[in-house]
């Protein structure tokens, strides 16, 4: 099942995520200034000191542990730190805090819901890494209970998404007309404008190879098998997902999926799982579009479910495939010869339901936006190695590949149109350069707004880092 995981970096302390060019991440804090006995450094305080405050933001200490455990990760992640290390660790947590009480001040708030599903999207990712594989060697790993990552990765969870949110209220409202567009390029050098990888349009047209009524039932045998060995407790629900179970992401965990809504979920899968009320027993075997399941209930939590589930997929016999390719093959060449066009064949013909009213124009989602433009990296490596070479207007020969529901499919397509490498035009690359334009002014709002909540903010600093080359001005006083 193709499903969304969400990476969140470090336990104790996040690594230096950035949205807008700006740090995302830790902590909290309040921006009254508190009295000289509230908050000690090791210096002032000799006896009984368990941590060193390094800095005081607000009314928040930083600690040295603070600074440690994220200098720790971010190696541990590849991170270049620009300048001395300790310094732009500090500034960035320091950064963060303002974010976070400013999200307080503002009321902004994320749902024990979106922190749960949140943290178990990320425990759900750390077990699929190849070395670890399942829930017992993570909690080897960590040298702590599932259940203790999970309360460790709350507020770590919590204060990101709080910190992006923040971050999205102050840009939300940033707009870029063409004439600032034009503006903005006008006073760059040529080198420096940015280069458009080359970028095709693709037109496709697939067929599903048939399946046997033989081979469906052999699959829902065999699935109503496994309830039968969970049942009578011949063995675990989780055992055999992890032996027998067709989705990569969940099979490593048993089958678990981790907290999710119906609109996260396939809608036959979805009716099935919210169907479950007992643990204990299992679905009846479900057809998704993605294969036949069984489903087991693990818990509720108001609208969201986390359950586990076995995938098996039916095979693709080797005259069924032919069979699909012949097809193509012959419709590809019907093309070739003009007795229909690759448009009228797409109505008739594609078995692929988002593009088969489009005349099996391929559809490229960025956020929001929507073109039928397509760099390389983007779009299937099946296809891409196809389009690459081809001539525009050029159909290819058929070729199988496994589509986005995991199912084996035979496609033929056709390179619509190529736009080659080369520097960013208002003419062609209008919406390029909007969005680079857009990035420099939320950036830009986003830096003004920090130096700004720098200078008022009380801050104290070990006299060590006042030295430092910030990248925000009023830290030093």
């Amino acid at each position: 099942m193709n499903l969304k995981k969400y990476c969140v970096a470090g336990i104790l302390v996040c690594t230096a995520f950035t949205m807008m060019g700006v740090p995302v991440g830790l902590l909290s804090t309040s921006s009254y200034r508190p009295s000289t006995d509230t908050v000690k450094t090791e210096s002032e305080t000799a006896d009984n000191v368990v941590d060193q405050v390094l800095w005081v933001v607000g009314d928040e200490p930083i600690l040295k542990s603070d600074l440690e455990m994220m200098r720790l990760q971010g190696e541990a992640d590849g991170m270049k730190w620009k300048g001395n290390p300790n310094c732009a660790i500090l500034e960035q947590i320091a950064v963060q805090k303002l974010f976070l009480h400013q999200a307080a001040l503002d009321s902004i708030n994320v749902t024990e819901a979106e922190i749960t599903q949140g943290v178990e999207q990320q425990i759900n990712a750390w077990i699929a890494i190849p070395q670890i594989g399942s829930k017992e060697k993570l909690e080897e790993y960590q040298h702590k209970s599932i259940a203790q990552i999970r309360q460790d990765l709350h507020d770590d969870f919590k204060n990101r998404q709080l910190v992006q949110r923040m971050q999205e209220k102050l840009v939300g409202d940033v707009k870029v007309s063409p004439a600032e567009v034009r503006e903005y390029f006008k006073k760059l050098p040529v080198d420096s404008i940015p280069m458009i990888p080359t970028t095709v349009e693709v037109q496709l047209i697939t067929q599903t190879p048939r399946i046997e009524p033989t081979e469906i039932e052999r699959i829902k045998n065999q699935l109503r098998d496994y309830t039968d060995r969970v049942v009578k407790g011949e063995t675990s629900f989780e055992t055999l997902a992890r032996l027998y179970s067709e989705d990569p992401g969940s099979a490593r965990q048993g089958g678990e999926l981790g907290f999710m809504g119906r609109g996260m979920l396939d809608p036959t899968f979805a009716a099935a799982a919210f169907n479950l009320t007992d643990p204990k027993k299992v679905s009846k075997v479900v057809e998704s579009e993605f294969g036949y399941h069984i489903i087991q209930l693990i818990d509720r939590r108001g609208d969201k479910l986390n359950c586990r589930h076995i995938l098996l997929k039916p095979k693709v016999s080797a005259d069924a495939l032919n069979a699909a390719t012949n097809r193509l093959d012959s419709i590809a060449n019907d093309i070739k010869a003009g007795k229909f066009t690759f448009d009228e064949a797409t109505m008739i013909i594609s078995d692929d339901k988002e593009t088969k009213n489009n005349h099996g124009l391929m559809t490229n989602v960025q956020g929001q936006a929507r073109t039928s433009r397509f760099a390389m990296r983007e779009l299937p490596s099946e296809i891409a190695r196809k389009v690459e070479n081809m001539k525009v207007g050029e159909v290819s020969e058929p070729f199988s590949m496994i589509d986005g529901r995991g199912k084996l499919v035979v496609v033929i397509v056709k390179l619509k149109g190529r736009i080659d490498e080369h520097r960013a035009t208002i003419t062609e690359d209008l919406q390029a350069m909007k969005d680079i334009v857009a990035l420099k002014k939320r950036q830009d709002i986003i830096h003004n707004w920090i130096v700004k909540k720098v200078k008022d903010t009380y801050v104290r600093m070990s006299p060590e880092y006042r030295d430092c080359d910030f990248e925000y001005e009023g830290w030093i006083r």
